[in-house]
Parts: structure tokens; sequence; C-alpha cells
């Protein structure tokens, strides 16, 4: 912002703003870097797709890097934000995808970990913690970021879209789903290994949207 001050920080239930203030505010403060480093990781993340690019028709590339566009759009988000320039579609799909892809990729990794014997230790830990904060970034757009209605449903379109050709319907191609380590239909609890990412990914849209309206009834409140 142009005085360098932060926002304000509104007395919001714990559940929707869980993150201490210090905590934060460090985040606003190095809001710049914190950039740089959403857009390391959305590099990183197109690298780590790059063989499920090669089998995917390239229009549908758009539904492939889940985690890599979430980290993307928080870096935009932030970014607009810093330039006095903000987008309250852009804050609500950044919300919804560092939630959503956050919280997923460490659920598949624990749900199929045996099968995920052939990345190294130092990855493993890597994509799981990095993704979980992705989740903390989430926790901290609340302070500029008023959730309005039109913006969440555009977020809820999008991650529905994104879902339904994930593993439901891809359109062209196979299911566009993150490529897992085991067979989609190698049986898990009963269900296939697709069930069990699809349902992980089906609750994971839900929280969000649970999220973002109750942060958006909670700022009217106040």
């Amino acid at each position: 912002m142009a005085n360098g001050s932060l926002p304000s920080r509104e007395d919001l239930p714990w559940y929707v703003a869980p993150l201490p203030k210090p905590i934060e505010d460090l985040g606003l403060r190095l809001a710049w870097l914190v950039v740089g480093i959403n857009l390391l990781g959305t590099a990183f993340g197109f690298w780590y797709y790059r063989l499920q690019f090669t089998t995917t028709p390239v229009v549908m590339w758009p539904f492939v890097p889940d985690s890599p566009a979430a980290t993307l759009l928080i870096a935009c988000s932030i970014a607009l934000w810093k330039l006095g320039r903000e987008s309250e579609i852009m804050n609500a799909l950044a919300f919804f995808g560092c939630i959503k892809l956050g919280l997923w990729t460490p659920y598949v990794l624990l749900a199929f970990f045996p099968a995920w014997g052939y990345l190294h230790p130092a990855m493993y830990n890597f994509l799981f913690w990095s993704h979980l904060l992705m989740v903390v970034q989430a926790f901290v757009l609340h302070r500029y970021a008023d959730f309005p209605l039109y913006a969440i449903a555009v977020a809820v379109a999008w991650y529905t879209v994104d879902l339904v050709v994930d593993y439901f319907y891809p359109i062209v191609g196979d299911p566009h789903h993150t490529a897992l380590p085991v067979a989609d239909a190698t049986p898990w609890l009963g269900v296939t290994a697709l069930d069990v990412a699809a349902a992980g990914a089906i609750v994971l849209l839900v929280l969000p949207t649970t999220l973002a309206l109750a942060t958006r009834r909670a700022k009217l409140a106040g």
C-alpha cells in the first residue's frame, strides 16, 4: 500500500482467522518476498507436471497443474493488493485454491503412503509441508479480502469444473487429476484409488466455500 500501513485485523471468529496477528502482520510486511516464493513454487510445480503435460491434450493443460495454479493465484492476489488494485475474484480463487490443494496433496500423500516410495524422503516432505503452508497463506487473505458473493460464486464454479474434468468427465482425453502412484482400479478399503482422491477433492471444495461464506458473514456482522 502507498503509505506502507497494514490493513486492520477485524474481530473475526477463530475458525476463519486462526493465525496469531503477529504471523499475519509478518506475512503482509514480507508480501513481495511471499509473492516471489510463490512464483518459484509455481515454476517448480510446472516442472513437476512436465511429464503429465506430454500425455494431456494441450487444450486441457489449464486443468493439470492444480497446485502451481493455486500458488500463482495467491501470488497475483497479494501483488494486486500491494499495488492497490485488489481483485475480489482473484482473492477468492486464491483462497479456494490454497485451501483445497494445500490440504488435498497431504491427504493423498498419507492415503497412499507406501506407494509414494519412489519419491526421495526430502521430496516427500517438501511436498507435504509446502502444501500445508499454502493453507497458512490462505488465512491471511481476510485482512484485505471481503469475499463478496459474486467472487465466491466464481471460485466455486471454477473449482467445480476443475473437479468434474479431473475425476468424472474429462471432456478431452483421460481424467486430468494429478497422477497417482497407484492404478485407478486398485482397491483401497473397498473403493478405487480414484474414488479416494475424488472424495477428498469434493470435501475440500466444500471446506473453503464454507469458510469464505463464514468470513463474509462475520465481516458483515462486525
